[in-house]
């Protein structure tokens, strides 16, 4: 991946948290919270594991994260039927709407931007970015005849 191209993405991601985390800190939300309501407003239930794995967080900073929401009466745990070993944690009524009060306001932030209108294209572009990072890098051939 070219130099430039690192730079811009990790720029772009800056200066996007910057203007999200103004517009979250006049609600009082945290970043790291408002991405953990965003994966939990698809209403689905999500183990802690794929929290962490999404939202980027260790899972020590996220269980603290998510106790704090669950004292705030915006999440909840609740045991997964099909694994009763496996605790999932969902929106409360009262996190789902706070979650939308918040999107409401992310959104029409958001829809201010120069560019804002191709937001399609560049998630189609940042997801196969992603996955294609993810995938494991292919090892470097070794010359032995050198």
């Amino acid at each position: 991946m070219p130099v430039d191209l690192v730079d811009l993405l990790t720029r772009a991601e800056r200066l996007a948290v910057r203007r999200l985390r103004g517009v979250l800190d006049e609600a009082g939300c945290s970043v790291e919270a408002w991405r953990v309501m965003s994966l939990l407003a698809d209403g689905e239930g999500h183990g802690m594991t794929a929290i962490a794995d999404c939202v980027l967080l260790p899972p020590p900073t996220l269980t603290r994260l998510v106790d704090q929401l669950v004292d705030d009466g915006m999440v909840h745990r609740r045991v997964d039927p099909l694994d009763r070993r496996r605790i999932l944690a969902h929106l409360t009524p009262r996190g789902a709407e706070r979650w939308r009060h918040l999107d409401e306001r992310v959104r029409g932030t958001w829809e201010l931007l120069p560019g804002s209108g191709d937001d399609e294209l560049l998630a189609v572009l940042l997801r196969r970015l992603a996955a294609g990072l993810e995938e494991p890098a292919a090892p470097t051939p070794v010359d032995f005849t050198a």
